[in-house]
């Protein structure tokens, strides 16, 4: 059971949402968002109620003041200086959530055999170690890549609505959310990291047990800010440490969906069309704050558009490799 992302300001450019499976309901719009995203369920949901988290807003540090260099106390030399030529003193990076796992070397299972079409089949992969974000990343980290270089989001550069500032105020340990594609990629560049691909995520959240959900077999919404849980938005990181993945990576399931580095295509041996697979979309993972059981599972697979899809629950977390 997939749904699939699109943004109200391009249903110009769409001529159908992204999402698999069959049904035509949309999800209802969110009480504190005029411009809430379409989202295709198999079954219309109900109506939510808003509802937040308001935790302390903890400030981004700003940067050190430069220190200002020694007088040297011999008997000066005279050199002839041009203007201009000192060296200008560098302001340190704002210090941003650097929190990572190390997930060893070694394969794991992919996907499986008694779900949605486009998560099967079952099959090993073996991966290199690398290292994951603990957590989300956060308003308060992506305000700091702002606040050093300027970058404007899509959405804002569109003019389509609400953005991420929108949904900080407050927030700042809360996932950022409004976020393109090249928004994440860009984000994970400047601090010095990548996108997950399918395969890290996947391995990340459910470890090398083949796990349903990051804790376990059994379903268990009060490990995860998932639909039944009833917070109608989004939590600030860490809230559910009980749903911790083996490898003790947080919020896997539930509070917003995330952005991976892979185009969504078929897995090797997978015959089941779908008209998504391609170079159109790509894939998102984990489930989000409005999402139930069949979406919450550590294997199952989602898309959206990259450059256009920007929405209240969608985020992402970073990478590094270990090569």
């Amino acid at each position: 059971m997939k749904k699939l992302f699109v943004v109200l300001i391009v249903v110009g450019l769409l001529a159908a949402a992204c999402g698999g499976g069959g049904g035509g309901a949309t999800k209802p719009a969110d009480e504190s968002d005029s411009a809430r995203p379409t989202v295709e369920f198999k079954t219309p949901p109900p109506e939510p109620t808003a509802a937040q988290l308001k935790p302390t807003n903890t400030p981004v540090p700003p940067p050190p003041t430069p220190t200002a260099k020694p007088t040297v106390t011999p008997a000066p030399v005279e050199e002839e200086t041009e203007p201009g030529t000192e060296e200008a003193a560098q302001p340190a990076v704002p210090a941003i959530n650097d929190d990572m796992v190390e997930i060893p070397a070694g394969p794991f299972t992919m996907g499986v055999d008694d779900a949605d079409a486009e998560d099967a089949p079952a099959h090993e992969v073996d991966l290199p170690a690398f290292k994951i974000d603990r957590f989300e990343v956060t308003n308060a980290d992506f305000a700091a890549f702002v606040d050093a270089t300027g970058y404007v989001t899509s959405v804002e550069t569109s003019g389509g609505g609400k953005n991420w500032r929108d949904y900080a105020d407050s927030k700042d340990n809360h996932p950022v959310v409004k976020v393109t594609f090249p928004d994440a990629m860009a984000f994970c560049e400047w601090a010095g990291k990548r996108l997950p691909t399918e395969a890290e995520w996947e391995k990340a959240a459910r470890g090398a047990d083949a796990l349903r959900f990051p804790w376990g077999n059994d379903w268990d919404p009060s490990k995860g800010n998932v639909k039944v849980t009833g917070i109608r938005g989004t939590a600030a990181v860490g809230s559910f440490g009980g749903g911790a993945s083996p490898y003790g990576v947080e919020d896997m399931i539930g509070n917003v969906w995330e952005w991976t580095s892979d185009w969504y295509q078929a897995y090797p041996g997978n015959t089941a069309s779908d008209p998504y697979y391609g170079e159109q979309c790509r894939s998102t993972r984990g489930g989000g704050w409005f999402d139930e059981e069949a979406q919450s599972t550590a294997f199952n697979r989602n898309c959206a558009v990259p450059d256009v899809t920007a929405n209240d629950e969608l985020g992402f977390r970073c990478v590094m490799s270990m090569e």
